[in-house]
C-alpha cells in the first residue's frame, strides 16, 4: 500500500507540473440549483450558504479531480502494457515504446477532438525533476559494474568525443543548409543551429533501454550502447546549457569559449563529486538501520534524489550525480540491509522507473497533437539525414581508433548496431521547449518530433530484424554458477599479479589496488562489523541466490539462518584445514626479503623471466607456496637478497 500511495503522490506532482489539471475559475462555477440557497447583503455579496433542503445525491468532481485523473492515466498505461504483452506476436515486432506513443497519439487526438484545443504538454520541469531521475536511478543501481568499468574508457570515448562530433557536425551542416535557402531559413543563426544540434544529438537512455532489453544482445554491445546513451545525455544537456548561455550574450569572444570549456569540466566533475558524497553518506546511514529495517530502503531513494536536486540547484550534472550515487550505494547498502529490504529496493525501483517510462512515452504521443507546428521539407529531411550520417561516421572513426588499444575488438556488426541504435526520445522533446522564443522555434519543435518518431518507430522496429540478419552475438541467458564466479575472481587476481610482476599498470592492477583500499578503509567504515569478516565465497553465493530470486521468485527460496551458518562453518573448516597443510601468504603482506623486484624497462621484460611461483602467489588473495620449491628458497633470508630470475636466451642456448 505504501508504494502505491507514494506513486500517487509522485504522479500527482508530475501531472500538476505538466499542466494536466486546469485551475477552476470561480466566476464560471455553476450554482447548486435548488439544493443550496444564499443569503445576500444589500450590495449583493453572498454571506452564508444556507441549504434549502437536504441533498440525497450530489457530484463534486473538482474535489477529486487530481487523484482521479492520476489513477486514470496510470490505469490507461497499465492496461496498454497488459494488452501489449498478451497480444501474441506483436511484442516480437513492435517495441513497447512504440505502442505507448501510439496510445498517447490516440488519447491526444481524442482530447483535441473533444476540447478543440491542444492537449496538455509534458513540461520540461516535470520531465527533468520527476520523470527522468527514477529511470536514471534504476539504470545506475542495477548497472553491471564489472562490464561498465572494464569498458569505461570506450564508453567515455563514445560519450564525450562522439557527442561533440555529432553536435558540431549536425549544427554546422544545418547552418550550411540554412545558408542555401535564405528565403525561408535565413533567420536561423549559427548559434541556433549549434543549440539545435546539441539537443537533437541526445540519445535517450529511456528509448534505448526499452528496445535493447527486449533483444538480449551480448553484454559488451549492451553496455557500450547503454553506457554511451546514459553519459551522452549528461554531455548534451551541458552543451545545450552552454550554447543557450552563448545566445544570451551580446557577442561571443575567445575568452567566452575558453570559459565555456572550463564550465563543462566543472559541471561534469562537480556532479561526480556530489553523487559520490551522497552515496557514501547513504552507505554510512544504512549501517545504523538494523534496528529499524523498514526505513532502510527509504534512504536509498532520498539520498539519490537529493544528489540529483543538489546538482541541479548548483547547475551541475544531475544525471552524473545520481548515477554515481547509485553505483556507490550499491556496493555498501546491500551488505548493511536485510534481504527483505534489498528486495523492496529492487522491486520499488523497477516499478517507479516503469511508471515514469510509461508516462514519458504516453505524454510524448499526447504532446504531438498541438497547434505549434511549422513545416519545412528541406530542414526536416536534412536533419534526419545528417543525424544518421554523423552518428554512423562518428562510430566508425572512433571505433577504428579505440580498437587499436582494446583486446576485445568491437566488430563491424556491433558498430552498425551502435550507430543504428541512436534512438531519440523525451530528452530532445523537453529540451526543445526550453528554447527562448524566436521565429523558427516552432520549426525546431516539429523537426524534433519527426526525428523522435522516425528513430523510435523505424529504427526501433527494424533493429531487431537487423540483429537477427547480421547474426549479432546474443547474451547468455543462464546465470553464472558459483564455480564460474570463483574462477572469474581467481583470474582477476592472477592478472593483477601478472601486471604487477611485469611492471604494467593496467586495469587489473588498479582494480586490485582499489579493492585493497576498499577492504582496509571503506568497508570498515561503511559496513557493519558483523558483515565485514564474511567469506568472499559466501558473499558470492548470497549474491547468486539474490539474482536467482529476482529471476524466478516462486521456485527459489531464501536460505534459512541455520543453513547460512552451516555453509559458513563448512567453508571456515575447509579453509582452516587447507591453510594448516600449506603455508600461505599474500603479496600485500610479503616480507621485505621476499619482495618482488619491479622491472623498469621493456628490455628487461624481454630478456628475463620471473619465476613462476611469484605469479602463482597472486592467486585468490592468499595463495600457497609450491611444494616443489626447495625449503632453503622459501625460508626467510637474512643475507644478501637473491633474485628469482634467469636469462631466457642462455637457457635456450643450453
Amino acid at each position: 500500500m505504501a508504494p502505491f500511495l507514494s506513486l500517487l503522490i509522485y504522479t500527482y506532482l508530475v501531472l500538476r507540473c505538466s499542466s494536466l489539471t486546469a485551475p477552476v475559475d470561480p466566476s464560471k462555477s455553476q450554482p447548486m440549483g435548488s439544493s443550496l440557497g444564499q443569503n445576500s447583503s444589500s450590495e449583493g455579496v453572498p454571506l452564508v450558504d444556507v441549504p434549502m433542503a437536504l441533498g440525497v445525491f450530489s457530484v463534486d468532481y473538482h474535489h477529486v479531480q487530481a487523484p482521479f485523473e492520476i489513477v486514470l492515466w496510470i490505469m490507461l498505461a497499465s492496461l496498454a502494457k497488459l494488452g501489449f504483452h498478451w497480444s501474441g506476436r506483436i511484442p516480437a515486432v513492435v517495441p513497447e515504446s512504440c505502442l505507448l506513443i501510439m496510445v498517447g497519439l490516440l488519447v491526444g487526438g481524442v482530447i483535441y477532438g473533444v476540447r478543440h484545443s491542444a492537449p496538455p504538454t509534458l513540461s520540461a520541469d516535470a520531465f527533468f525533476l520527476f520523470l527522468l531521475p527514477p529511470i536514471v536511478l534504476d539504470a545506475g543501481y542495477f548497472l553491471p559494474g564489472r562490464l561498465f568499468f572494464e569498458n569505461l574508457g570506450t564508453i567515455l570515448w563514445y560519450a564525450l568525443l562522439g557527442t561533440l562530433w555529432n553536435v558540431l557536425g549536425i549544427g554546422l551542416s544545418l547552418y550550411g543548409v540554412c545558408l542555401l535557402c535564405p528565403s525561408s531559413l535565413g533567420d536561423v543563426s549559427l548559434l541556433h543551429c549549434l543549440l539545435f544540434g546539441s539537443l537533437i544529438a541526445a540519445v535517450d537512455p529511456v528509448a534505448v533501454l526499452s528496445v535493447f532489453q527486449e533483444m538480449h544482445v551480448n553484454e559488451q554491445l549492451h553496455i557500450l550502447v547503454f553506457g554511451e546513451s546514459l553519459l551522452n545525455d549528461a554531455v548534451t544537456v551541458v552543451l545545450y546549457q552552454l550554447f543557450e548561455s552563448f545566445l544570451r550574450l551580446p557577442s561571443v569572444s575567445g575568452l567566452d569559449v575558453l570559459l565555456g570549456g572550463c564550465r563543462v569540466l566543472v559541471v561534469g566533475f562537480g556532479g561526480l563529486f556530489v553523487g559520490l558524497f551522497f552515496g557514501l553518506v547513504a552507505a554510512l546511514t544504512s549501517r545504523f538501520t538494523p534496528r529499524v529495517p523498514v526505513i532502510a530502503p527509504l534512504f536509498v531513494f532520498l539520498y539519490s534524489y537529493l544528489s540529483y536536486l543538489t546538482s541541479e540547484m548548483l547547475h551541475l550534472s544531475g544525471i552524473t550525480a545520481i548515477v554515481t550515487c547509485a553505483v556507490t550505494m550499491k556496493q555498501y547498502v546491500e551488505a548493511n540491509v536485510s534481504e527483505r529490504s534489498n528486495s523492496s529496493i529492487q522491486y520499488f525501483l523497477k516499478m517507479w522507473s516503469s511508471v515514469s517510462e510509461t508516462l514519458i512515452f504516453i505524454f510524448l504521443g499526447v504532446s504531438t497533437i498541438q497547434d505549434v507546428h511549422m513545416w519545412s521539407w528541406l530542414f526536416v529531411c536534412a536533419t534526419l539525414l545528417l543525424c544518421l550520417i554523423w552518428r554512423g561516421s562518428g562510430v566508425l572513426l572512433l571505433t577504428a581508433v579505440v580498437n587499436k588499444v582494446r583486446r576485445n575488438k568491437v566488430t563491424f556488426r556491433d558498430q552498425f548496431i551502435i550507430a543504428y541504435g541512436g534512438l531519440r526520445g523525451a530528452i530532445c522533446f523537453s529540451l526543445v521547449f526550453l528554447i527562448d522564443d524566436f521565429p523558427k522555434k516552432r520549426l525546431f519543435i516539429t523537426t524534433t518530433i519527426i526525428v523522435i518518431l522516425f528513430t523510435v518507430f523505424v529504427q526501433g522496429m527494424t533493429i531487431k530484424p537487423l540483429v537477427d540478419l547480421l547474426d549479432v552475438k546474443r547474451k547468455k541467458r543462464a546465470l553464472p554458477t558459483v564455480s564460474e564466479e570463483i574462477h572469474s575472481r581467481l583470474i582477476d587476481h592472477l592478472l593483477a599479479g601478472i601486471e604487477d610482476v611485469v611492471g604494467y599498470w593496467g586495469q587489473h592492477y588498479w582494480k586490485d589496488k582499489f579493492e585493497q583500499f576498499n577492504r582496509k578503509f571503506l568497508r570498515r567504515f561503511l559496513i557493519r562489523e558483523e558483515q565485514q569478516n564474511r567469506s568472499s565465497i559466501l558473499r558470492v553465493y548470497q549474491e547468486l541466490e539474490r539474482r536467482e530470486q529476482g529471476a524466478d521468485r516462486e521456485t527459489v527460496h531464501p536460505l534459512l539462518p541455520e543453513e547460512m551458518d552451516s555453509i559458513r562453518r563448512i567453508l571456515s573448516r575447509n579453509l582452516l584445514q587447507f591453510n594448516s597443510r600449506r603455508p600461505t601468504y599474500s603479496r600485500h603482506t610479503l616480507h621485505h626479503d621476499r619482495a618482488l623486484q619491479r622491472h623498469s624497462s621493456l628490455g628487461e621484460r624481454d630478456t628475463q623471466f620471473v619465476f613462476l611461483c611469484a605469479v602463482c602467489a597472486i592467486g585468490p588473495r592468499s595463495i600457497s607456496q609450491d611444494s616443489s620449491i626447495p625449503e632453503e628458497q622459501t625460508a626467510p633470508q637474512h643475507g644478501p637478497k637473491k633474485h628469482l630470475s634467469f636469462d631466457i636466451e642462455n637457457e635456450k642456448n643450453n
